[in-house]
């Protein structure tokens, strides 16, 4: 099994660590194993996101994925088409067994579409950061504090 070391971003991400923590959290409700499939979390702009999942021998229509609240579900159930073989199958490495990843999403992640590219599963996601929560330059007085007028405010 596969670990990924998600400590870089923890160091320069101060106060943000749960958006990592999240991420990297997954729940197993089929049974499966844990690391199937495999997937990668990977930083793509400043809050900008991407999730990889290996999804090999499925196709558009075997996938699905839900945002619902703060979680991601991505679901591959395998259709099984016993018309189009031609002969027996001696030994089968690739897997094709039905899954589900769920990951918990920070808060303000959005989902803002996925592709399918050789293979690979890609999930775009951008944490919006309402106006109200950006940081915001504090001006320093000059030692008398500024009083606002509550009825012109």
């Amino acid at each position: 099994m596969q670990t990924f070391n998600l400590a870089p971003f923890y160091r320069s991400t101060v106060g943000f660590d749960r958006l990592f923590s999240m991420l990297d959290q997954v729940a197993n409700f089929d049974g499966a194993t844990p690391g199937y499939p495999p997937y990668n979390i990977e930083r793509t702009g400043e809050n900008a996101y991407r999730i990889s999942v290996a999804v090999a021998g499925f196709s558009e229509p075997e996938l699905s994925i839900v945002a619902k609240e703060n979680t991601l579900t991505i679901r591959g159930d395998k259709q099984t088409q016993t018309d189009e073989k031609n002969g027996e199958v001696l030994y089968q490495g690739i897997a094709a067994r039905a899954f589900e990843r769920v990951f918990q999403l920070a808060d303000h992640v959005e989902v803002n579409g996925a592709h399918l590219e050789s293979g690979l599963l890609h999930v775009d996601l951008t944490r919006q950061v309402p106006e109200a929560m950006k940081p915001r330059q504090i001006p320093i007085g000059n030692g008398r504090a500024k009083v606002v007028d509550a009825k012109a405010a």
